[in-house]
């Protein structure tokens, strides 16, 4: 069945099984591979993407269900708070193997998008992303300074 998706503020047409999960369409389809694969079950936080503007976990959300939903990846993440959260990644160094590095970028960039002096709870409540690497609190420290820039 062919769908037409708006990724990345361009539009793909994709003759897939309906039932394909939108991870797997990105990046088989699309040829976009920045959004990973983990769990499968949509816990674990590295297939975040964003559907209008919500952060939301690409691996178990089926193609048929995307409609006119616009589609971030990390590929697309150009707004200030998503080059800012990538900048300020490298700064402090939060990645070790970076698997999981795409959808920590993209779950930091919206919670500071809704929140732009997250508390530590704040944080944590958000970010829920698991890190193989354990490198919460260099990510703590990214969001920090990026929050502490936004008010400038």
């Amino acid at each position: 069945m062919k769908f037409s998706i708006n990724v990345n503020r361009k539009f793909y047409t994709v003759d897939v099984d309906p039932q394909k999960p939108l991870l797997w369409v990105l990046r088989e389809d699309i040829g976009m591979c920045g959004t990973k694969y983990s769990c499968g079950i949509g816990i674990c936080g590295s297939c975040t993407v964003f559907l209008d503007g919500i952060a939301s976990p690409s691996c178990t959300l089926k193609v048929e269900s995307v409609g006119r939903m616009k589609v971030t990846t990390i590929e697309g993440l150009n707004s200030k708070i998503g080059r800012s959260v990538k900048e300020a990644w490298i700064e402090e160094k939060v990645s070790q193997c970076g698997y999981c590095q795409p959808g920590q970028i993209m779950k930091a960039t919206y919670l500071l998008s809704n929140n732009s002096d997250p508390s530590d709870e704040d944080i944590d409540e958000t970010m829920t992303n698991l890190c193989r690497c354990g490198t919460y609190q260099r990510i703590r420290s990214a969001i920090k300074k990026v929050a502490t820039n936004i008010n400038l």
